[in-house]
């Protein structure tokens, strides 16, 4: 068994979250749309819990089973991150627990966090 966060300091690492319904423990019906939403969801209780919220978020890895599904899960992801984006790396990997189609784990500062851009945009 895992757990769900881990704070360390000021720094709450959040584990993988799956589209999964709370209540169930099954994934949502609807495809890597509704299970990206859900997975998402999920990782605002965790945060909320931990009085942060989404602008606490410094970085996220999206884990698909198909690449091609990251326009789909990005169009969700920016419902939750909308001025502050952090970090992220997606990749595809083999499979996901469960069968899902996409997890998603992510690394906030709880507490204030400072947005210094590094460098060069990209």
């Amino acid at each position: 068994m895992c757990s769900q966060a881990v704070l360390v300091d000021r720094t709450l690492y959040i584990s993988g979250q799956l589209g999964l319904d709370p209540q169930t423990g099954n994934l949502v019906t609807g495809g890597v749309q509704s299970q990206a939403q859900k997975a998402l969801e999920n990782m605002g209780e965790i945060l909320k819990e931990s009085n942060a919220s989404f602008s606490n978020v410094v970085k996220t890895t999206v884990l698909l089973a198909n690449i091609d599904d990251f326009v789909a899960v990005n169009d969700v992801y920016k419902q939750f991150f909308s001025s502050q984006f952090p970090a992220r790396a997606a990749y595809q990997v083999a499979a996901l627990p469960k069968g899902a189609t996409v997890e998603i784990e992510a690394v906030a500062i709880v507490g204030e966090v400072v947005d210094k851009p590094f460098g060069h945009k990209l």
